[in-house]
């Protein structure tokens, strides 16, 4: 099962399970040759990759031309909210908004 990484929703691939450099998701219309739907991305890495060989890209929602793209199998765990926009409402609530 390929999941998604901005929707969260399963994608068919087809027969080659891969995906190209210009797909994209067919829900949301994300790209889905990129850093964040690759098996080998983890954030607490320096680069944000494991593959030492790997160009890092500057984005990492945007779509690339990493040669060692593998599309990530399985379930994704939920997406946390925005910690900024998080942050900004605790502080209303706190302070009150200024008009």
């Amino acid at each position: 099962m390929f999941v998604c990484q901005a929707c969260r929703k399963e994608i068919d691939l087809g027969v080659a399970a891969t995906a190209g450099r210009r797909d994209d998701c067919p829900h949301c219309r994300a790209a889905l040759h990129a850093c964040l739907n690759c098996h080998a991305y983890d954030e607490t890495m320096r680069y944000g990759c494991r593959e030492l060989q790997a160009e890092p890209p500057s984005d990492k929602e945007r779509a690339n031309a990493c040669e060692l793209f593998v599309f990530k199998k399985g379930d994704r765990a939920v997406r946390e909210d925005d910690p900024r926009a998080k942050a900004l409402a605790a502080l209303e609530g706190l302070f009150g908004r200024k008009s």
